[in-house]
């Protein structure tokens, strides 16, 4: 049986629970044993006494072994649980060191990141990447529920839409015997034919299946070569990219507020108890933060408006606002101070944006927007796409894009186009704006970072 299905209803009733010892307190005649499966946070406390078979032998369980474990369920005598399991049998599955690191004691995330196979066994990281399993199952639900279909866009791509100087190449070939032509590297000669790249983005894949079903969804890794060692960035991480046909900026942002709510929503919901130590642990004050979404109006702001906002601020910015660039972290973080919640902010001067966004009548900016959140700064950014073939072909000359090799993403503005529109939200930025934690290795099971590859 799973500790997670254990309730006061099977007082006085025999089970059987395997786990890992958490926590062993021993006495003359007496053992307590925290329980805990990885169902839930929670543990539950085993208690035995000098009558049981191999009572000494039980007494030399080291914290980290697996166990089995058969008993009544009884209400507790003691503080801190309301009932505990009363054994007659306790077999010892698996023995432990000890020196197995996770010990009952406060570790630091630095340490836990050195033993990164055995942090999901502390209460910080099991609580973590059991929010981050629940939000998965918000996102896929939502999608679900609003009739888009989930597409498996191709991690290995030719198609260039980052920039092919954040992508990862890979290759087949020996690099101890490189084929050349004309001086190069002769990729005619790889596994492709061509330069073949691992994916920074399913957008541009993700845009042709939305033509076909109206609304799709892409969920799963990608992949930046950014040599960034920041607490937000990270060289491979997941994406969640839909693509919405007829659908212009003002429609999408009505569906990126509903899905971050239902999202919030969804978690408070199912992972209380983890919301809970994150709010006594972690961060003060998340419960409220995130409650305070769900009855939040989203503000919907021009980039230059926010521009006028920050140069009249009384603030001395470390990087000054400028109408032709992007906000900085103290920017964003002033300006959902401002509006008291989060922030859409939209229409972005087009030289910094990407060139498959909608150019505006002004011809000055693009129908882009960045989501901004109170604590956590940008979350998502998405744009309504140029549909224009002749637009879209004159951007991509601007941006040198070799449009050639990308003839089929032009070619979808020539076969029944329409305005269409798409966002990406980095996973790993949603799951720490839940849980309170401020370093992106910290809600990622096994983090690429540059300079560290581990496991």
């Amino acid at each position: 049986m799973d500790i997670k299905e254990i309730t006061r209803e099977y007082l006085d009733k025999e089970l059987t629970i395997c786990g890992w010892v958490k926590n062993h307190r021993k006495q003359s005649n007496l053992g307590f044993i925290a329980l805990g499966d990885g169902t839930c946070l929670k543990t539950l406390q085993v208690v035995y006494d000098k009558d049981i078979n191999d009572f000494e032998e039980i007494q030399k369980i080291h914290i980290g072994s697996s166990i089995e474990v058969t008993g009544i369920l009884k209400e507790s005598l003691g503080a801190g649980q309301d009932i505990e399991l009363v054994a007659s049998k306790i077999t010892l599955l698996g023995d432990c060191p000890e020196d197995y690191p996770i010990q009952p004691k406060r570790h630091t995330r630095e340490f836990l990141r050195s033993v990164a196979y055995l942090r999901p066994r502390s209460n910080l990281f099991n609580a973590v990447f059991r929010v981050r399993s629940t939000a998965a199952q918000a996102i896929h639900e939502y999608f679900r529920l609003h009739n888009y279909v989930y597409v498996h866009t191709p991690l290995i791509t030719t198609a260039d839409c980052e920039g092919s100087d954040q992508m990862f190449k890979i290759t087949t070939l020996d690099f101890n015997n490189l084929p050349k032509k004309d001086g190069k590297v002769d990729m005619s000669e790889d596994l492709f034919g061509k330069a073949a790249f691992i994916t920074g983005s399913g957008q541009l894949h993700g845009e042709t299946y939305a033509h076909a079903y109206k609304k799709i969804y892409t969920f799963g890794p990608t992949f930046r070569t950014e040599n960034s060692n920041t607490k937000t960035h990270a060289n491979e991480f997941w994406m969640i990219e839909p693509e919405i046909c007829f659908c212009d900026l003002e429609k999408l942002m009505d569906i990126e507020e509903e899905f971050l709510k239902y999202i919030v929503k969804y978690v408070l919901t199912n992972c209380s108890d983890e919301i809970e130590f994150f709010d006594k642990f972690v961060e003060q004050g998340l419960k409220e933060k995130l409650k305070k979404i769900l009855s939040s109006n989203f503000v919907r702001i021009d980039h230059k408006d926010v521009v006028d906002i920050l140069k009249k601020a009384p603030n001395k910015w470390e990087f000054e606002p400028d109408y032709n660039e992007d906000i900085a972290k103290e920017h964003e973080r002033y300006i959902t101070e401002y509006f008291n919640g989060p922030v859409f902010i939209k229409n972005w001067p087009k030289d910094i944006k990407a060139y498959y966004m909608k150019l505006n009548p002004d011809n000055k900016t693009v129908a882009a927007v960045d989501l901004e959140v109170p604590g956590a700064g940008e979350l998502m950014g998405g744009s309504q796409r140029e549909e224009d073939y002749d637009k879209l072909l004159a951007r991509m000359k601007e941006f040198n894009i070799d449009y050639k090799e990308i003839e089929w993403y032009l070619n979808l503005r020539k076969y029944g186009t329409t305005i269409h529109s798409g966002f990406g939200m980095g996973f790993e930025r949603l799951i720490m704006y839940l849980t309170g934690i401020d370093n992106i290795r910290d809600v990622i099971s096994y983090p690429r970072t540059p300079g560290s590859c581990e496991y």
